[in-house]
């Protein structure tokens, strides 16, 4: 009987406090529509952006089943020492910061863009810097933060860029840059997806597919690069000892030539050591063609295969929360500020 009453007493609470708010109604109205207009003013305020994405899956080998049997094997303590990902520092899941790193982000800088309405192609740093358009609310921020700041360098020359020394400008760019990339590795399938988010969806594009390309080139050339020092060595091998084979072929013909008459034995014992010496040489000089081939082998197999799952296209939906959600939210805010108004303070 009395948790009948304590749930009867709330209710009746609860129809107080409706009816508290219903009696201050002129209060409700102008919360709502004093809400509503800030949110209408930031919505419009507030720029449409669009997300291109790209998805691809790099080779197994790389990636796929010698990694998983890699990781039960490191789950039991054992440790399989096969496989490259064993020993390779560019693994998938530092991929982001590869992406987002100053080094990576500063080689976009120069990249030539042009909206997809039409208009002058331009460098993505000078998109970044000259097409967004600034909020309201941060002009008085970036107003002040203009007059305190010591750094009234112009513009650089984007070509002219240095990651280890970036200015307050190309630092900002860079940070933008880096707020508008994604990268994920969905660690089930292996599939890496690079997302780019701009104001312009033919830019969003063009960029998302940069990077995946930017991000292709980066691991191969990491993926390679012992098997590349080595194919280089294996070819100067070759050369030298092609040098040295054709050095020791002319000099067993020139004195050949030179005693084709002579049947003496000290000449027929130094025309037998010189064709020897030539069979030595020719011999090594076979040999560093096998290693020659045997490091484009190698070069070949360390090349890490990637299949385009998605390509990049044109986003045709923008990706940014929409404007009419925005007023929304501001109006449910509104709400519940005169709720807690009439309640906590106007009660007083």
């Amino acid at each position: 009987m009395e948790t009948g009453n304590n749930n009867h007493s709330k209710e009746i609470d609860v129809l107080e406090c409706l009816h508290k708010v219903y009696h201050h109604r002129l209060c409700l109205i102008i919360f709502v529509i004093s809400f509503a207009t800030i949110g209408i003013v930031y919505a419009l305020n507030k720029e449409k952006t669009y997300t291109a994405e790209v998805l691809l899956a790099p080779e197994a080998t790389s990636m796929g089943m010698s990694q998983s049997i890699s990781d039960l094997a490191g789950l039991i303590g054992v440790n399989s020492g096969s496989g490259s990902n064993s020993v390779d520092a560019i693994y998938p899941d530092i991929y982001p910061e590869v992406l987002t790193s100053n080094d990576f982000i500063v080689r976009l800088f120069n990249i030539q863009v042009r909206p997809l309405k039409g208009g002058q192609s331009k460098t993505y740093y000078d998109h970044i810097l000259q097409d967004h358009k600034i909020p309201f609310y941060k002009a008085p921020l970036i107003w002040m933060a203009g007059l305190l700041s010591k750094d009234k360098d112009s513009q650089p020359e984007t070509n002219k860029v240095n990651p280890f020394n970036l200015s307050k400008k190309q630092y900002a760019i860079c940070n933008s840059i880096r707020g508008n990339i994604g990268c994920q590795i969905n660690k089930t399938t292996s599939v890496i997806s690079i997302s780019v988010t701009d104001i312009d969806p033919l830019i969003a594009a063009v960029m998302a597919d940069t990077l995946q390309r930017r991000l292709q080139e980066y691991i191969t050339l990491y993926r390679t690069r012992k098997a590349r020092v080595g194919l280089q060595n294996a070819k100067r091998l070759n050369v030298e000892a092609k040098a040295v084979y054709t050095k020791a072929r002319r000099d067993y013909s020139r004195f050949s030539d030179a005693n084709t008459d002579i049947n003496l034995p000290s000449v027929q014992a130094k025309l037998e050591d010189l064709e020897n010496e030539m069979q030595l040489k020719y011999n090594n000089y076979t040999a560093t063609q096998q290693q020659v081939q045997q490091a484009e082998d190698k070069l070949q197999e360390d090349t890490p295969a990637f299949t385009i799952i998605q390509n990049s296209s044109i986003p045709l939906k923008a990706s940014s929360t929409p404007r009419s959600l925005i007023v929304l939210l501001f109006i449910f805010v509104g709400i519940i500020f005169d709720v807690l108004y009439v309640l906590f303070f106007k009660a007083k």
